[in-house]
């Protein structure tokens, strides 16, 4: 498995409660452009709209060689879900403060794949709170590793 593009803020600015794994219609170009490591998915959302689920406002750089027209990079992409997971899916992302975000894309036996997870906002609080426990504990991993030398 190899990722291309990865969500590094959606841990820490959301609570993760379940993830899918979806396949996601592009266009030849597209998969070239993603493969090069050109794809951004910071800001970018999973929206269900008319029984299907669609990624919004991930960036897909124009593939450089390509000689169809070139197609606009924030453009909505179909995801590929099981219809269960889609039901399922459509009950989560309904239910008050809840989310549909994606992940990280990869590639799984050659096919293009995207991670999207339901999850819910953290508040600032909660914020403060995870930075304050990853400091202590390194703090003590570092203080272990010291008197593990001495």
């Amino acid at each position: 498995m190899t990722d291309f593009a990865r969500n590094r803020k959606a841990l820490h600015d959301f609570t993760i409660e379940e993830t899918y794994e979806a396949g996601i219609q592009l266009t030849g170009p597209e998969v070239k452009s993603v493969r090069e490591g050109r794809a951004n998915l910071k800001e970018s959302y999973a929206r269900v709209r008319d029984g299907e689920v669609f990624l919004i406002g991930a960036h897909i750089s124009p593939y450089a060689n390509a000689r169809q027209e070139r197609q606009l990079p924030t453009r909505d992409r179909k995801l590929l879900l099981h219809r269960k997971e889609i039901d399922r899916l459509i009950g989560k992302s309904q239910e008050e403060g809840k989310t549909l975000i994606p992940l990280k894309l990869y590639s799984k036996n050659g096919i293009v794949k995207l991670q999207i997870a339901v999850a819910s906002r953290k508040r600032q609080y909660d914020k403060r709170r995870e930075i304050a426990k990853k400091t202590a504990d390194r703090e003590i991993e570092r203080a272990m590793k010291e008197r593990l030398r001495n």
